[in-house]
């Protein structure tokens, strides 16, 4: 990574009078979405001038709280919440409105706040100046009335950034990506990794849209996207960090061997690491732009329908000139090649909220995969090529062993009765941790190599009730405080043509016979394909508290793995 460009585009003094409000009628889809995200607890703003050895601005920029109905001035005529970054900007140029120095109380009122923290307060400012324009969007699905006059008045990309000591490798130049740092973490190349809160945070929110944006270009199978995307995910150290407090942090993590404390790489704002940068702390801080999904923080001028001073209004964007935002480390135009913000706000937020709904669990899982020989069945792939059932979960299974974190303990079984003397199923990876070595190499790998291994005996018997009794017997024993203990099964078909079928009567009675609180192992099954009996597999992962997923068009494989995967992870 290289230290970020000081330069900016010509600043010019003028105002920025641009127009045109961003699109977007939104549905009961979206209005659900933007309620559930209504309900999130938010912490107030941070300003960011925290970070630097300036002096602190004048007193009327901004407390992180606020309250705007109950104001210590009840002569302000204008209310103003900005991005705390943008904050002392706008503060600035509300004060050069202020022409009447006998009264103590300033015309505007201007509050740095989180946009989520806004969106989440049931008191609306007069001015809002979030840090995306997705944010007038959301708040209006949920009940606000805002409309943004004319273009953003600033823009910032996002880079990722780290301690210098921490950025070799991982860029060339100012460029890096999304992609990049994900190998790199997968393979310990990168110790940490620290995103701000996706349902809250700008940074985050963008940060979560462009980390798919990315993953999506590297195949057309969008479940394989998203199975990528969660590989970053579930190797973040902190998924929910307030990027002020880390900040902090990083401003004063320098222990006394002269070493920076591992706080890794994370995504800001440009504005912010200049920011940072000109404060001259001892742990330096690099940023490169993630070239595969660029997205940039801009700052819409939005304006509440309720608004009474619309002359007042109007003279504080006129006060707010280019020539101040680029001096405060703003570009005043989008930066090329940055993605388009997506019309309808749900397409932010379903990302964030898959995103935020994981969590980090340390995991025992036992894999129970098909071998059975329906699933040499051809089918269609993505892209209309032709391949087989176990040729499309070949793909799938190779990216699913990277999702398995650090801390998982795993192993993995084929079931299916090629012959009548067959056992109803193998140990194809032994039970242990995954970054512990198995034959010769890490088991993540080995798990790897036995999806790229994989084949279904012909004519093959599927004694698919008899493995998941097994599996569950076998897990139980492994179950300990504080760890998830799960059996995955993934099978095309039903229990049938083996010497260990029975209905699932006589299987649902030995399930339930073998149940035992104490020590819970929910089974998580994906029906995969059309043949498959889903009653019978919710029935099964019902009964033992967990959950069952269907990929009955065999394209939708990726998306139930990363489905099934997202269940694990999701707080009991």
């Amino acid at each position: 990574m290289s230290e970020m460009p000081r330069g900016n585009p010509r600043p010019m003094d003028e105002p920025v009078t641009h127009h045109g409000p961003p699109g977007g009628g939104v549905g009961r889809v979206l209005l659900a979405a933007a309620i559930v995200l209504l309900l999130v607890a938010v912490a107030g703003g941070t300003t960011w001038w925290m970070y630097t050895r300036d002096p602190a601005p004048t007193s009327n920029t901004a407390t992180p709280t606020r309250t705007p109905s109950a104001s210590a001035c009840p002569g302000v005529k204008l209310r103003v919440v900005a991005a705390p970054e943008i904050a002392p900007v706008v503060s600035a140029a509300a004060k050069t409105l202020d022409d009447d120095e006998r009264n103590p109380c300033d015309p505007i009122e201007v509050v740095a706040e989180e946009p989520g923290s806004t969106v989440s307060s049931a008191a609306k400012p007069d001015v809002w100046i979030p840090s995306s324009s997705a944010w007038v969007g959301i708040a209006n699905a949920g009940g606000a009335a805002f409309t943004a006059e004319g273009k953003p008045m600033a823009h910032s990309p996002i880079v990722l950034a780290a301690p210098t000591a921490v950025t070799e490798g991982l860029a060339k130049g100012d460029q890096t990506s999304w992609a990049q740092l994900t190998g790199a973490v997968a393979a310990g190349k990168v110790a940490a990794v620290t995103m701000p809160d996706a349902q809250a945070s700008t940074i985050g929110l963008l940060s979560v849209y462009g980390v798919n944006a990315a993953m999506a270009r590297t195949t057309p199978d969008s479940g394989i996207a998203q199975l990528r995307a969660l590989t970053l995910r579930s190797r973040l150290k902190e998924a929910s960090v307030d990027p002020t407090q880390l900040m902090t942090r990083l401003a004063e993590q320098w222990n006394t061997n002269g070493v920076v404390y591992d706080v890794g790489v994370f995504p800001i704002t440009e504005q912010q690491l200049r920011t940072y940068q000109r404060g001259k702390h001892t742990v330096q801080l690099k940023g490169a732009f993630p070239a595969d999904g660029m997205v940039e923080a801009d700052y819409p001028f939005a304006v509440a329908k309720n608004n009474q001073d619309t002359e007042l209004t109007a003279q504080l964007r006129a006060a707010i000139t280019r020539s101040s935002l680029t001096k405060a480390g703003f570009r005043p135009a989008p930066m090329p090649n940055t993605l388009p913000l997506p019309e309808k706000p749900a397409a932010l937020l379903a990302p964030a909220t898959m995103w935020s709904g994981y969590k980090s669990l340390s995991t025992q899982v036992l894999l129970l995969i098909d071998a059975s020989g329906s699933m040499n069945k051809k089918i269609a792939a993505p892209g209309g090529r032709t391949t087989t059932r176990a040729g499309l979960l070949r793909e799938s299974g190779r990216f699913a062993a990277e999702l398995f974190a650090e801390d998982t303990n795993v192993g993995m079984w084929f079931f299916g009765q090629p012959t009548p003397t067959s056992p109803p199923h193998k140990e194809v990876v032994s039970y242990g941790p995954v970054t512990g070595p198995v034959n010769g190499k890490l088991r993540r790998d080995a798990l790897a190599k036995a999806m790229e291994d994989y084949r279904a005996a012909d004519n093959s018997g599927t004694p698919l009730y008899k493995s998941v009794l097994d599996g569950v017997a076998e897990m139980r024993e492994k179950v300990s405080p504080g760890t998830v203990t799960l059996v995955v099964v993934l099978t095309d078909g039903e229990d049938g043509e083996s010497t260990f079928k029975m209905t699932q009567a006589q299987f649902m009675a030995k399930l339930a016979a073998e149940q035992d609180p104490s020590r819970p192992v929910p089974v998580l099954a994906l029906g995969y394909g059309p043949d498959v009996d889903m009653k019978a597999l919710s029935d099964m992962s019902e009964a033992t508290g967990g959950k069952a997923f269907p990929a009955t068009n065999p394209a939708d494989l990726s998306s139930a793995i990363a489905k099934a995967f997202l269940a694990a992870h999701a707080p009991r």
